[in-house]
């Protein structure tokens, strides 16, 4: 990370940069090199960074990153709104994983109320955290692979995300910002279509995960801009705080939901890939395995998926049925206090980990005793591993 005082990148010239980035590599003829500013705009940074960087061809030589570009104070936001209101937040802080934000959060809510989901609701959370999971790591695959220039993949990969982004429409009602996952349990259970989509698309997705694999994975252009790229040693990946796929690609076995399971995952038989190099290509095998194991994991909680409510019985902290409106003034109370008001929250605070598809993401939530969070911190897995 460049710092340089007062000094942004923009304003140091040509030489303090390359004084600054600093690099062990020889440099033959600095005079033949391009100096190149690739963000924030630029498509591969996808907004969140700026890179400066020398290039000797296609090798980089030195590189100064300008980290910081995606901030919009969403912890402060949800420190004014109600518990249930603030949901809404975690939507965007990666709008290309809603659900996990989602979920770390709402376990948060619920281990400061000291209640806990009903089976049938834990187990649907688990379906679309790891359909998300899919989703989120197709983006990643897709773009990967276009700034590769593989064309193909990035095609194929966005045809499989719009089916589930079908899917997540009929379950939330929107495509992105569900906001589906609510303190207690959900916000209704599931269409009678939710399962018949997900089985098809259980029994279609292997092969498309082998579509990819056939176009990367021995492909000698991939390969050499994959292996030995980027190499991260265990040790320095568990050094820097690494998490998710980053930190397994160097061979380290660590999994929320192994670790420290959440949501019933200790009930569900799936492996933690790992990889061996440490390097692009290996994390890119780590990412593959992934996409296996969550279909391993959607397909057993199908299987077991049990009936009853998705919501706990508790007016305080649950909405009434809209049905229930008509018919009971208590229910019309309890309906427009939870929606005005909210509910109060003890003293104190927790901390909630969970695995998103990014790496580990957490929730610190402090409490005052009214119906507002004191405090909302989130440990995001992107910005420590972009670090």
């Amino acid at each position: 990370m460049i710092s340089a005082g007062s000094d942004t990148i923009q304003e140091l010239t040509v030489e303090e940069l390359r004084a600054k980035m600093g690099t062990g590599m020889t440099i033959e003829d600095p005079e033949e090199h391009m100096l190149l500013s690739m963000g924030p705009q630029h498509p591969s940074t996808h907004g969140v960074l700026r890179l400066f960087v020398e290039l000797d061809g296609e090798t980089v030589v030195n590189l100064a990153p300008d980290i910081g570009f995606l901030h919009t104070g969403i912890e402060k936001t949800m420190e004014s709104k109600t518990y249930t209101k603030a949901l809404v937040l975690t939507d965007r802080m990666d709008y290309l994983s809603p659900w996990s934000n989602n979920l770390a959060y709402i376990l948060a809510v619920e281990k400061l109320l000291g209640v806990e989901a009903t089976p049938r609701a834990q187990v649907i959370r688990v379906i679309l955290a790891e359909l998300s999971r899919i989703s989120s790591h197709l983006v990643w695959l897709g773009t990967h692979a276009l700034d590769l220039a593989a064309m193909s993949v990035f095609l194929y990969c966005f045809r499989e995300r719009e089916y589930l982004l079908d899917i997540y429409e009929m379950v939330g009602g929107q495509r992105m910002m569900v906001s589906y996952f609510r303190p207690g349990g959900l916000w209704r259970d599931l269409p009678e279509e939710f399962e018949p989509a997900v089985r098809h698309f259980l029994d279609f997705f292997p092969a498309r995960i082998a579509d990819y694999e056939a176009l990367l994975k021995n492909n000698p252009i991939f390969l050499r801009r994959t292996k030995g790229i980027g190499l991260i040693s265990a040790e320095d990946a568990t050094a820097w705080g690494l998490t998710g796929g980053n930190l397994r690609g160097s061979g380290v076995n660590y999994d929320v939901r192994k670790a420290m399971p959440y949501s019933g995952y200790e009930n569900y038989v799936f492996d933690v890939p790992l990889g061996t190099d440490g390097d692009v290509y290996s994390r890119y095998r780590v990412r593959i395995g992934e996409l296996w194991q969550s279909l391993r994991i959607i397909e057993q909680a199908l299987n077991n998926l049990p009936d009853g409510p998705v919501n706990i019985d508790d007016r305080k902290i649950v909405p009434p049925p809209r049905s229930e409106l008509g018919q009971s003034m208590e229910a019309v109370i309890h309906h427009f206090k939870l929606w005005t008001e909210g509910f109060n929250a003890p003293k104190g605070f927790v901390y909630q980990s969970i695995e998103s598809p990014r790496g580990e993401i957490s929730c610190y939530l402090r409490g005052d005793g009214g119906p507002k969070p004191a405090r909302v911190h989130f440990r995001g897995p992107s910005f420590v591993n972009l670090a």
